[in-house]
């Protein structure tokens, strides 16, 4: 049986990855290059839109721990991370083109997998895995919304800006990871005094906005994981200083000592020609942007390649809508995959679709069905966002939180976490023996 994949972002690649690689023939429909949403600007598939970090690698993180229950079971976006990753300190970050053109190229030369651009205004017929993402719009939002009778939740996020590094102030800007980790050229930042930050913090809050739409207007609720610049610091002066301008682990080589704020910038390219101002999602209007972050100490002059935007996101109501494998109750033969899920992040957009596929194939080759245990954090997310049990279901990350407690318990942080990811990788390592799961094989190409 065939299986129609719509999107071809992370979740999309993901999903038609998995049911490829098991045997399952895949038509992928994606709508560029001949159309994009307001989000995206390349029209290769498993476009990262807001930053180029997949986040913590270390195992004794949920990140890091996500990302190798992933990679056991065949990953294609981080087959291809590896192989376009750029130094980020203990992070997995990547040069965002070539990361694209990578899954792009593993995508359209599996011999099971058909590619067809267009946009798609209606559910297709057939088993279906819809993979559209938190900007689906149009006719087909409307088909959704439809079927799944409007029970769905709206929230805006925003991307970052990237300037130039040869447009950085170099005697200013110096370059460092936090407590030194990685080779020490990962991150350039750039530091502030507290006069130099209070007045930036002032300009900050006082900003011009981009004009939302009546209709955003009335839903515009901000989702914590991606909140725009401008909107934390409202909750307090102090509040970025301890967010993502946190001095903490840095020592300004000027004066000796830790800055009283800093903002670091994150490499977009191997070369390190481009930067993202690492946390600084915003949705001011670009001169303000030009105009307020230009106050910063080293990007007095800087260029910017890509200005910061916001836009406006939609996600399921899935726990009232989803089963733990990402099939949707009234209507079995159709998945969901991605954001539009309630899971929020690359890596953890890429596992639901990484799931979705696998579950379905496992249904369609005539096997049981079967979850990751709860003890992983693959299988932790997908009961989240299908039985999450409260009233103000909100997209999730992955976190250590969402993991039964250890039996035995652990006082130290550190440990505890570690104890945690082994526990989650030695009960992955049973699950796939007993229900013969092996890992989705095919190579990326040069």
């Amino acid at each position: 049986m065939r299986v129609t994949v719509v999107g071809a972002g992370l979740a999309g690649c993901e999903a038609a990855w998995q049911l490829a690689c098991r045997g399952i023939p895949v038509t992928l429909l994606e709508m560029k290059p001949a159309a994009f949403s307001p989000a995206h600007r390349y029209a290769g598939f498993a476009e990262l839109v807001c930053s180029n970090s997949l986040k913590a690698q270390r195992l004794d993180s949920a990140a890091g721990l996500l990302k190798e229950e992933m990679r056991r079971l065949g990953s294609v976006c981080l087959m291809a991370a590896q192989r376009h990753r750029v130094p980020a300190g203990g992070a997995l970050a990547v040069e965002r083109v070539g990361f694209s053109n990578e899954v792009t190229r593993a995508i359209k030369s599996h011999p099971l997998i058909t590619v067809k651009e267009q946009t798609v205004e209606e559910i297709p017929e057939g088993t279906v895995i819809l993979a559209t993402g938190p900007l689906t719009q149009g006719k087909l939002a409307q088909s959704i919304g439809e079927l799944v009778e409007q029970q769905r939740l709206a929230f805006f996020d925003a991307a970052a800006p990237i300037v130039s590094e040869e447009s950085v102030d170099t005697s200013i800007a110096f370059f460092a990871s936090r407590y030194g980790k990685g080779d020490g050229e990962d991150y350039l930042n750039c530091p502030m005094n507290k006069e130099e930050y209070e007045a930036f913090y002032q300009a900050l809050v006082e900003g011009e906005r981009a004009p939302l739409s009546e209709e955003d207007q009335k839903q515009f609720a901000v989702y914590e994981g991606c909140m725009p610049i401008e909107v934390m610091a409202r909750r307090g002066k102090d509040t970025i200083r301890f967010g993502p301008m946190k001095p903490v682990g840095l020592k300004d080589p000027r004066t000796g000592h830790r800055p009283w704020a800093v903002l670091q910038l994150r490499r977009e390219d191997p070369e390190g020609k481009l930067y993202n101002l690492v946390g600084f999602q915003t949705n001011l209007k670009f001169p303000e942007q030009k105009r307020i972050f230009s106050m910063i100490p080293g990007l007095e002059h800087a260029e910017f390649y890509r200005y910061g935007v916001m836009h406006r996101n939609t996600f399921l109501d899935s726990p009232h809508l989803l089963e733990p494998d990402f099939s949707l109750r009234k209507d079995p033969r159709i998945f969901f995959a991605g954001q539009i899920t309630g899971v929020e992040g690359y890596m953890e957009s890429a596992a639901s679709g990484l799931l979705a596929g696998l579950h379905l194939a496992r249904r369609l080759s005539q096997e049981e069905p079967t979850l990751p245990p709860e003890t992983t954090m693959l299988g932790a997310l997908s009961r989240y966002v299908s039985r999450y049990p409260g009233k103000d279901f909100q997209p999730m990350g992955s976190n250590m939180g969402i993991l039964p407690s250890l039996e035995n318990p652990v006082r130290d942080k550190r440990l505890r976490y570690q104890a945690l990811a082994d526990r989650s990788l030695q009960d992955l390592a049973q699950w796939m023996e007993q229900e013969n799961i092996a890992p989705a094989e095919g190579k990326t190409q040069e």
